[in-house]
């Protein structure tokens, strides 16, 4: 089975038209969601199916979204929670030092010293950078903006990162 990625989880429909609204998890909602982008979708108990996007817009937090074949509420009424995935394949190269949410998550954090800090858990995005949550033993989360200042470096291949801890973030 080829490998899919968390795009977005269809909470609703919207309007009679077939559009549906989706809370997105992906960075590149444009690229995800254009005209003629093949998406899975995956829902309980059912197999996947590819939905071939026919449109999309913003509306307030969500992005809405139409298919092919599928012109009125009644039949995409039944992918309501369903999760939008993407195929490794359909991933595009990102610039250096620019990475996927799935590739940062999960990675060992470690000072400068080679000591053990925790693993990132996850990624917020409030702004103007992302802020990168490192889970650590027996210690509240630790947040570290994800900018050259506190993020040394990044090894994919070693499964780790080494950060700066500025003073007042640990």
């Amino acid at each position: 089975m080829e490998k899919l990625f968390n795009v977005g989880k269809i909470v609703n429909t919207h309007g009679i038209k077939g559009e549906v609204r989706v809370i997105s998890v992906t960075d590149f909602p444009e690229e995800r969601y254009k005209k003629g982008s093949v998406l899975i979708l995956e829902r309980e108990k059912t197999e996947p199916i590819e939905l071939v996007v026919a449109s999309h817009r913003k509306h307030k937090n969500f992005d809405l979204l139409t298919f092919e074949n599928h012109p009125t509420i009644e039949s995409v009424e039944i992918y309501r929670d369903g999760i939008l995935k993407v195929t490794e394949e359909r991933l595009t190269e990102l610039p250096e030092n620019e990475f996927y949410l799935h590739e940062i998550i999960g990675l060992a954090v470690e000072d400068e010293a080679g000591n053990e800090i925790g693993k990132i858990k996850e990624v917020l995005q409030p702004g103007a950078n992302d802020v990168w949550v490192i889970q650590r033993q027996k210690q509240k989360d630790l947040l570290i903006p994800y900018i050259a200042d506190c993020v040394l470096n990044v090894d994919l291949e070693a499964n780790k990162v080494t950060i700066h801890l500025m003073e007042g973030l640990d």
